[in-house]
């Protein structure tokens, strides 16, 4: 192989990394909303059970 065919092949290998790198970040940022989400519903429905429970006559 020659120094042209080498750098075209570096090229090529650098372009294909930017191309896949952008996607696992959005789906860890997308995986993190959902899970803030659910975290976010669980508190509410945990909140919501302990106003319920509460004992207004104290």
């Amino acid at each position: 192989m020659s120094d042209k065919d080498d750098s075209q092949l570096e090229d090529d290998f650098i372009t294909d990394d930017e191309d896949d790198a952008d996607t696992p970040i959005e789906v860890a940022k997308t995986n993190l909303t959902k899970r803030r989400i659910i975290d976010n519903l669980l508190e509410e429905r945990r909140l919501q059970k302990q106003l319920n429970e509460y004992d207004f006559d104290l």
